[in-house]
């Protein structure tokens, strides 16, 4: 199977049983695309047709400690990472946070890729809660740690996430931009006059910049900037560490990339809101299995797309890709980025790798595949 081939050519230093069980599971999920693990199991290519043994099995993968997730997704998440940067283009990275069910908090870092985006390293808690800096800490210095050398950043991350300690650990990275959305209620410092909310700065606003504000009661110092878009009933309000301009505002819209993604792993995907797991560690396996179906398929399509592109395709080759993260076809669309985002190429902006719509064909025949290699296992 291609899949656990692949597994194998990626993971070299992962015991091989291990390797090969997690290559089923993840074929398993590619076709069944469920978190329920009674229907996982009936998928597995087991010599056996007894249900409690296919479940047990399926168990003892979930429970295992050498399925760890940060040493499995490495390797995929860094040639992922790389392939984001090459040509001097920013990597454009989104940090969220959503509830499975009400039993799970899931935090995540993402890659953006076209309008869409893939898991890059995630943590999950029992119960709904917003995860602070300690978990946020984690996951960025892992994703750091994977970065293709002198890489530019742009970190997005929606409203509830900022913090004087993310904002310190931010303007200690060198190559890194970050807009970060803040809530209304934050004091801020304008310099100008007294300390007020960043809320009531914001009131009646449809544009304004306000460099070198500070925020929280520490006067953390950051540029300041609110921008309204076309429909939506609230203003952004964007901290960032680059000159306030439309241009940097609407970077901000790289981030929605994310929302796609919580999307295939839930209600359009994998079902993930659905699971039945009750243990943290399981789920964070059973993700990993999941991610790995992820780039898989998006691997596949990106080879069917340069090998035989749909129509689409050949015509997206010959036309400038004039956003940094969100298609036209994105909620976010239009927007334009700024320079210092997006990379000059031959006069025109060029960014991030598309997320091809070979994808869709490339799953289909991954899970063509798979039927055929499990058919063959079985009735050998």
């Amino acid at each position: 199977m291609e899949v656990g081939l692949g597994l194998k050519a990626a993971l070299p230093k992962l015991r091989k049983t291990v390797v090969s069980k997690v290559a089923l599971a993840v074929g398993a999920m590619i076709e069944g695309q469920t978190p329920n693990t009674t229907e996982l199991a009936n998928l597995l290519p087991l010599d056996t047709d007894r249900q409690d043994m296919r479940e047990q099995w399926l168990r003892r993968l979930l429970k295992n400690p050498l399925l760890s997730s940060v040493e499995v997704l490495e390797p995929w998440a860094r040639q992922a990472l790389a392939a984001a940067g090459q040509n001097g283009q920013t990597i454009i990275l989104s940090m969220d946070q959503t509830d499975v069910g009400d039993r799970f908090a899931l935090l995540m870092v993402s890659l953006g890729v076209g309008d869409r985006a893939l898991p890059l390293a995630w943590t999950v808690e029992a119960g709904p809660a917003n995860l602070g800096f300690n978990a946020q800490n984690v996951l960025l210095e892992r994703v750091r740690a994977w970065l293709p050398a002198g890489a530019e950043v742009l970190l997005s991350a929606d409203r509830f996430y900022p913090s004087v300690a993310l904002f310190e650990w931010l303007h200690a990275q060198p190559d890194w931009h970050y807009r970060l959305r803040v809530k209304g209620n934050l004091n801020v410092d304008p310099g100008v006059g007294d300390i007020v909310t960043t809320g009531e700065l914001a009131a009646g606003q449809t544009e304004r910049y306000l460099p070198h504000v500070r925020l929280f009661d520490h006067g953390v110092s950051t540029h300041w900037a609110i921008g309204r878009e076309p429909g939506h009933p609230e203003p952004w309000i964007i901290a960032m560490n680059d000159p306030p301009n439309r241009a940097t505002v609407r970077d901000y819209a790289s981030r929605w990339g994310i929302e796609p993604l919580f999307s295939d792993f839930k209600s359009r995907g994998f079902q993930l809101e659905d699971t039945q797991l009750r243990a943290p560690d399981r789920l964070d396996r059973l993700v990993c299995i999941m991610a790995l179906a992820m780039y898989w398929c998006v691997r596949v399509g990106q080879e069917e797309a340069r090998d035989h592109p749909t129509p689409l395709e050949k015509k997206r080759k010959n036309k400038p890709i004039l956003t940094i993260g969100a298609l036209e076809s994105s909620p976010a669309a239009p927007s334009p980025g700024s320079p210092g985002v997006c990379a000059r190429s031959a006069g025109s902006y060029k960014c991030n790798n598309l997320y091809p719509p070979s994808i869709a064909s490339a799953l289909l025949g991954e899970i063509d595949r798979w039927r055929e290699y499990r058919t063959k296992l079985v009735t050998q």
